[in-house]
């Protein structure tokens, strides 16, 4: 899906240009399939038309927009109708009138009286319309946004490009002010998009030019890299002689445990040596750390990722020194994990997953899409010649399929693990040689047996409609947890991502978000009211009790002695920290959830002789917490300083370059 940072001022174009009627044509492709189509249309008298509707794995939105525009670029009317990604239906409208500004939607309203135009932000809208800030943003470059924040434009450069034999000259924009980093997007000579670019993962270009599409994303990617290796050359604190952490509290993560009064060194990038104040010698020249009052652990792991650059500087600001990738395009993934090990760009050590899935209308955003044995098996190959450690299975996958990939995988030493294809049960799947199930919800839907389309939206709605009758003593479940027992399934829960989704409506932030919110760009927090997939209350009712029964179930897989990985699948950083706070307020013990999240996921990854602990010998990879998350996890969000490989970075650093405050700046209410 298109997240609303990057539609907040897709609509419209500038004011000033041409008149005649016009329509431009769009598509969109997603993992470089086509998913959709957009349609821009100019009419004589200036007003704007666009109609976006794509198809992601049974989500997707269908929307019509239609503008008309003040002479400045901004907007004198929008109203944008139809249903949004998650189906939820759509009615989102802006007026001005004089100097007063008005605007509603199902996820807020807002009145402004105006002394300078201003771009109103919409929700919801296709990206197709972007270049309105060209003329909005004017010879300044800067327009002030509705409700909150700025917008600046920049023209980087121009090139000429060919493709089936026609040529065309277009411009690159970017946008800061909508999001976390920079926004790009191309226009041709006319400021009418021609291409927008998210990596391999979402583009919209005009028909007959798809083929331009990884040139312009080398052209952004290469922008994106020298930002990347500005930040890490300004941030990345490459310590001259041993460092030493003294009076600290020490989670001792295989044992689970808080040690007290402890010192730790650290020399190059391993750690040196462990013990009691009294008992450890400080290296003469040492930097020295005053940890007093505060919690050395070992780097977190986040077990459910799908990293982008940006989200590298996330996860080490969060803590987050080693991820597992669930899904990526081979070659961006493979450049990711270069910079980020060579420390050109800030970010985590990577484990890689390889997805495979089969076609139809609901198959994943992948290239790896198979139908026949030796096609998966082929791919099983592949990827374990690239280094991947585990291959993740689809939900459109053939199930004849499973047991022969499951056995091939195996066989080469990897791990399998996935969704739970259509017309299979967790049950099933386990059987056929599964090591691993992401995703809370497919273990609910095992006990609706294979009646659940788990390749649509079914998959997330049937658990909310049906979780909150699940007796967690019945025989069903006392046998299925058996079964994950006898088999040493691990499980990857992914709590985070679902907690909006059943906890809240449009218009309101869950409790994760509500945390964190006073500490994002305003744009950014706006988002977070894009709410759950309820669509009434008595929906809402029903899916906050079955939230409340994946949070005992939870609770149930490790009182059982089932393994779970702290997994995410959303923001880096931020959710694995609230994946953390989710199992405690589970009832799962602090000192548990932190080992599941350290020395867990080390365990599954096969990296406890290196990782996982803080012990002499092992990688210094550790972060400083002030408090005690052992105590309270809500200080897990308090970390102070982070250590990856022996580098030192600074959180609140790192979040001030994508305008994020630190835990301690962002303590005040959300405005």
């Amino acid at each position: 899906m298109i997240p609303h940072l990057l539609t907040l001022a897709l609509l419209g174009l500038s004011a000033n240009q041409a008149a005649p009627s016009d329509t431009f044509r769009y598509i969109i492709l997603q993992a470089g399939n086509p998913a959709g189509t957009e349609l821009a249309v100019r009419n004589p008298d200036g007003s704007l038309y666009f109609f976006e509707e794509y198809n992601d794995r049974g989500r997707g939105p269908r929307l019509e927009t239609r503008i008309t525009l003040t002479a400045a670029g901004t907007f004198q009317t929008l109203a944008i109708t139809g249903h949004d990604y998650w189906k939820q239906p759509v009615d989102e409208r802006f007026a001005l009138r004089g100097d007063s500004a008005e605007w509603s939607s199902s996820l807020e309203k807002g009145r402004r009286r105006l002394d300078a135009p201003a771009l109103y932000s919409p929700f919801f809208g296709p990206v197709g319309a972007m270049p309105l800030l060209i003329g909005a943003a004017g010879q300044s470059g800067e327009v002030a946004l509705l409700p909150s924040g700025r917008a600046r434009v920049t023209k980087v450069g121009e090139r000429t490009v060919s493709a089936g034999g026609q040529s065309a000259r277009i411009s690159h924009y970017q946008v800061e002010g909508l999001g976390f980093t920079p926004t790009d997007f191309w226009v041709d000579t006319n400021n009418r998009l021609f291409a927008f670019v998210a990596g391999s993962w979402f583009r919209v270009l005009r028909p007959g030019w798809e083929s331009i599409g990884d040139a312009l994303a080398a052209t952004q990617d290469s922008l994106e890299k020298q930002r990347d290796g500005a930040v890490a050359r300004t941030l990345a604190d490459h310590p001259n002689g041993p460092v030493v952490f003294r009076h600290v509290s020490l989670f001792d993560a295989p044992n689970a445990r808080l040690l007290r009064d402890q010192v730790v060194v650290v020399r190059d990038n391993r750690i040196e040596s462990v013990g009691s104040d009294s008992g450890v010698r400080v290296p003469a020249g040492a930097r020295v750390i005053d940890a007093h009052g505060k919690t050395l652990l070992p780097g977190l792991w986040d077990m459910h990722t799908h990293n982008g650059a940006l989200d590298g500087r996330m996860h080490i600001a969060g803590g987050v020194t080693s991820v597992r990738d669930m899904a990526n395009d081979i070659d961006d993934l493979r450049r990711l994990r270069e910079s980020w090990d060579s420390g050109s760009a800030i970010g985590p050590r990577v484990m890689m997953a390889g997805f495979i899935d089969g076609p139809g209308p609901y198959a994943g955003p992948s290239k790896v899409l198979v139908s026949t044995r030796d096609s998966a098996l082929a791919w099983v190959d592949r990827y374990k010649s690239l280094g991947y450690e585990q291959i993740k299975l689809y939900s459109s996958l053939d199930t004849a399929l499973v047991r022969p990939i499951a056995e091939r995988t195996h066989a080469l030493g990897l791990r399998l693990s996935g969704h739970i294809p259509n017309h299979m049960t967790a049950t099933k799947a386990v059987q056929a040689g599964y090591d691993e199930i992401q995703h809370i919800n497919m273990l609910f839907l095992n006990f609706e047996g294979d009646s659940i389309d788990t390749r649509t939206p079914s998959r997330f709605s049937a658990p909310g409609r049906y979780g909150a009758d699940l007796d967690l003593k019945s025989d069903s479940v006392r046998a299925f947890m058996q079964l994950l027992k006898d088999h040493h399934t691990v499980i990857d829960l992914t709590l985070a991502t679902f907690e909006g989704m059943y906890t809240v409506r449009p218009g309101t932030m869950d409790e994760g978000g509500m945390r964190i919110a006073s500490r994002m760009p305003a744009e950014v927090r706006r988002g977070f009211l894009a709410g759950g997939i309820a669509q009434n209350d008595s929906q809402q009712t029903r899916y906050r009790a079955s939230w409340a029964k994946m949070l005992a179930f939870a609770k149930t897989l490790d009182d059982n002695g089932i393994p779970i990985v702290a997994g995410t699948d959303c923001m880096a950083g931020f959710c694995l920290q609230r994946e953390l706070e989710l199992y405690s307020k589970a009832g799962i013990p602090n000192a548990r959830v932190l080992q599941i999240a350290t020395w867990g996921g080390a365990t599954v990854m096969k990296r406890t002789d290196r990782l996982g602990a803080i012990r002499p010998g092992y990688l210094a990879d550790l972060i400083l917490v002030n408090g005690n998350p052992v105590a309270d996890m809500t200080n897990i969000e308090r970390v102070d300083l982070v250590m990856k490989n022996g580098v030192i970075y600074d959180p609140a650093a790192i979040y001030r370059t994508i305008g994020v405050l630190s835990w301690r700046e962002g303590q005040r209410p959300v405005p």
